[in-house]
């Protein structure tokens, strides 16, 4: 058959020839070429394989912005740190589930947000014995974290068994980087733990009952007018803040200051718990303006 075919062919191209000598027959000879079963195909029908693409799912764009996000935070935070005392930020999403953190396992001491931990440990210790706080104890706790009263945390500190019990607390809380001391405001913990005891105090399934959850809030969002900076300086006006910050200028550090803030920012689309320590500072109201400014920059870079 394919020796027909070109037969056929220069047949036709002869006959054209001859035809031509009379008149007007023209083949269409330029546009073709022979395939390897020698059958000619116009290239015109010659069509390119379409390339494949692939499209991202929602869960890997959103995961993709996630990480634009952290790399260009991590970069601002870096910079910043460049110019100020050194400082650790983390924070934890609670809707998504997202932890961030920036010098996360760096120690530092706690001076009052320890505080928060003494009271997990008493009512850790009041649900063991199957019972609410009672009138003096609560008190106590509420003197401790709305006021920061140094009188009332070590009459609980001591009521609960000392360091060795906050420790022990601690542990049920899933603190892993937390080392109490004796000396309560001397504890060194990491911003990663500080936002651990921050979960439980919210999680269903912490330790911690609801009662417990309930009345942690209720002190925590009730502090002190005179000591609501810190954490919810990152809060807009329609949202709610719970807080506990500690400051202490350290004689070890030449008197220079000690500043720390906790807490927890919620509102309809949002629920994220924050916490920032930090040292070597100049003055209170010199690292209060960098704690503050770290927790914002958290907000404008993750987009909480």
């Amino acid at each position: 058959m394919a020796a027909v075919g070109v037969l056929g062919g220069a047949g036709l191209v002869g006959l054209g020839m001859k035809a031509g000598k009379q008149g007007s027959v023209v083949l269409p000879l330029a546009n073709t070429f022979q395939t390897a079963s020698n059958q000619t195909t116009s290239t015109a029908d010659v069509t390119p394989a379409p390339t494949p693409t692939s499209v991202p799912s929602a869960a890997e764009l959103t995961a993709q912005q996630r990480a634009t996000r952290v790399k260009a935070l991590d970069a601002a935070l870096k910079k910043y740190a460049a110019t100020v005392p050194e400082f650790s930020v983390a924070v934890l999403d609670k809707k998504t589930g997202q932890r961030y953190s920036f010098r996360g396992t760096k120690t530092y001491e706690t001076a009052s947000v320890v505080k928060v931990q003494v009271l997990g440990c008493l009512l850790l210790t009041a649900q063991d014995k199957h019972r609410h706080l009672n009138s003096t104890e609560l008190a106590l706790a509420k003197r401790m974290i709305r006021l920061s009263d140094n009188d009332a945390t070590t009459s609980l500190f001591t009521r609960l068994g000392k360091a060795s019990a906050v420790q022990s607390c601690d542990r049920r809380l899933g603190l892993t980087e937390t080392k109490v001391s004796s000396s309560w405001g001397l504890t060194r913990t990491t911003v990663d733990d500080q936002v651990k005891l921050l979960s439980q105090l919210v999680a269903t399934k912490s330790p911690l009952d609801e009662y417990s959850r309930e009345l942690a809030y209720s002190l925590m969002s009730t502090v002190n007018e005179a000591q609501d900076w810190g954490v919810p300086a990152a809060a807009t006006d329609d949202e709610h803040f719970t807080v506990k910050n500690g400051w202490l200028p350290r004689s070890t550090e030449n008197n220079r200051w000690i500043i720390n803030s906790v807490g927890r920012i919620t509102g309809d689309d949002t629920d994220v718990s924050i916490a920032v320590l930090s040292h070597n500072h100049g003055s209170m109201s010199g690292g209060i303006t960098v704690v503050e400014k770290v927790a914002k920059m958290t907000r404008q870079y993750l987009k909480y």
